[in-house]
């Protein structure tokens, strides 16, 4: 009996407590719905900032500026992963990369095994012309060491004025090499289209197929690939290859402009579809500078944002043959808010579609002819388009990478060779057909 009077009590105190629970719960939600406001959240975020700023143990080091970057980028970071907050710093070599220029060694690098290695050395920069080769590693600079410095502080230290004197000692894996190196600094100019070569010559070959590898989309890619256009038809061009591969992306305005190069005037581009807006991207150029010449679009997993609007854009209106692998699948349109103090905040505000409205995000391009390749070859690719690459392999790795061929180039570069016979077959017919009639 007394069991059972225990039990009912406590089954009735919790019957009590759920209810309250509920009651205190539902109350509680109604309140969070009724000060989902501006002021009021902003009162309780400043008042768990000063809790921490007086109360924490360690708060005495920390800055009221540290603690509201910290809960920016916390806050951002749960968006998306193409949302960004940017201190000032940041925000300034996000500017000097998208505009091209800026005062430096140029030295592509990034960490690598917990080393801040050259990826490339641009070419004819101090850092090129001085004999780094890629896979080198930055141990110092200015006689300080590196270690355990950010890529952020490193690559500050390496750009200045231009003109200023900087050393660095580079260590290099493949031969033990410790060596300093004393440098200018200069103003790089980023090249974002690329002949075969790596240059700006733009040769076309014995069939007049040309190439052009544009790199990424910056402020003046569409400038650059009109000077390589011109320099192509002055030679006859007859096929284009057009080689968007390991392109991160960049600016939109520069991916319509490219598109709009090989597109009537007046052509839908691409539309952005965000919360507040839509927005339409119309071709505004002169027509199509190369009317009738075809086109093989070269795409993989690295080809991203711009990239996929112009591998979308060809491939939706039938103006490119696309050959590769899929496309990344980064098709969300990010737009930078500068704040007060010089930061600046890069959100996602819509998403990119293609002309025939498919979209990108999430999805990617898939090619027309897939040419699928191992991660060895993609690596190969890679180090025998950057300068010096295959130079810092050790000698028995040397033949191994040289041997491997650009299979995805090769399959575009006959792919245009029957395209361009069957034009020319095409072309001879028309002529008997008139004269039959």
């Amino acid at each position: 009996m007394k069991r059972r009077i225990v039990f009912g009590l406590v089954l009735t105190a919790l019957l009590i407590n759920l209810a309250v629970g509920a009651k205190i719960y539902l109350k509680s939600a109604s309140s969070f719905e009724k000060d989902d406001n501006a002021s009021a959240n902003l009162e309780l975020f400043n008042d768990a900032i000063e809790k921490i700023r007086t109360e924490y143990v360690d708060g005495k080091d920390l800055t009221y500026q540290q603690l509201v970057y910290s809960a920016i980028k916390g806050a951002v970071n749960k968006l998306d992963p193409h949302s960004e907050f940017l201190d000032a710093d940041s925000f300034q070599q996000l500017q000097d990369e998208t505009e091209g220029q800026f005062g430096g060694l140029g030295l592509v690098v990034q960490l690598k095994g917990g080393f801040i290695t050259v990826v490339t050395p641009m070419e004819d920069t101090p850092g090129f012309r001085a004999g780094i080769l890629s896979g080198d590693r930055i141990i110092k600079v200015a006689g300080k060491s590196v270690e355990n410095q950010s890529l952020t502080d490193v690559v500050k230290q390496l750009r200045g004025d231009p003109g200023s004197p900087i050393t660095i000692t580079i260590e290099r894996p493949s031969t033990g090499m410790m060596k300093d190196f004393t440098l200018t600094r200069a103003i790089i100019q980023m090249k974002m289209v690329k002949d075969i070569n790596g240059g700006s010559e733009f040769p076309v070959d014995a069939n007049k197929i040309g190439y052009v590898h544009i790199t990424q989309f910056g402020d003046n890619t569409g400038k650059e690939l009109e000077a390589a256009l011109s320099k192509l038809k002055e030679q006859g061009v007859r096929g284009l290859i057009l080689d968007l591969r390991w392109n991160p992306g960049g600016l939109l305005d520069q991916a319509v402009e490219v598109c709009q190069k090989f597109l009537p005037r007046g052509q839908l581009v691409v539309s952005t579809e965000g919360r507040h807006t839509l927005e339409k991207y119309f071709a505004r150029g002169h027509g199509d500078e190369l009317k009738g010449v075809p086109i093989v679009v070269l795409a993989n997993l690295g080809s991203a944002s711009a990239a996929e609007i112009v591998t979308g854009c060809l491939q939706d209106l039938k103006r490119a043959v696309v050959l590769g692998e899929k496309t990344f699948g980064k098709g969300s349109v990010q737009t930078i808010f500068r704040l007060e103090d010089g930061s600046a905040l890069k959100l996602t505000v819509a998403k990119y579609y293609t002309p025939s409205h498919k979209v990108i995000h999430q999805h990617g391009i898939t090619p027309d002819i897939l040419v699928p390749v191992t991660d060895t070859e993609e690596a190969a690719l890679l180090l025998k388009r950057s300068p010096g690459g295959v130079e810092s392999l050790p000698r028995r790795d040397r033949a191994e990478v040289e041997a491997i061929h650009d299979e995805q180039l090769d399959r575009a570069e006959d792919l245009l060779k029957g395209l361009i016979l069957y034009q020319q077959l095409t072309d001879k017919a028309k002529p008997e057909k008139m004269a039959a009639k």
